[in-house]
């Protein structure tokens, strides 16, 4: 693993902001001549680091209005059940995100929707179908002042 200095650090917080920037930028904003800066990164990328770059989405103007947390409790507490849970939530692209978590319930998911409509489609068509599921919590986002996700 590449180690993490503090020039590492600048290196990574400067590429989180900006996956496109040039190497000959980035080498400015981290202090570092164009030729260590691109060393730096390479290395970052090949001990696995950087694990790749993404574009960032205005969700809005692909038509996603709605967002919710929602969280999943499944009736049996058992692998085939997770493993079913789970294949059927990969298949459902309103899903962006789905954590195995620990406390009182399995899952908890981010799902976004066009409005309130689509996503209660989503909820009892979909969520609500799937024979492993018992319980089903959604917490609406209202607003989402600090979101570093790429």
């Amino acid at each position: 693993m590449a180690k993490l200095d503090q020039t590492n650090q600048k290196i990574l917080r400067e590429l989180c902001r900006d996956g496109r920037v040039s190497n000959l930028d980035l080498a400015d904003r981290v202090g570092l001549s164009p030729s260590a800066c691109l060393r730096r990164v390479q290395e970052l990328e090949r001990s696995g680091v950087i694990a790749g770059y993404r574009a960032v989405l205005d969700k809005a103007k692909l038509g996603v209005g709605f967002v919710a947390y929602v969280t999943v409790g499944l009736n049996r507490h058992t692998k085939d059940a997770q493993e079913a849970f789970e294949r059927a939530i990969a298949r459902a692209p309103e899903v962006t995100e789905c954590h195995n978590i620990t406390g009182a319930v399995e899952y908890l998911l981010r799902v976004e929707a066009a409005d309130l409509g689509a996503y209660k489609s989503f909820h009892t068509d979909i969520l609500g179908t799937l024979p492993q599921v018992n319980a089903i919590t959604s917490y609406v986002v209202m607003g989402s002042p600090k979101d570093d996700r790429a």
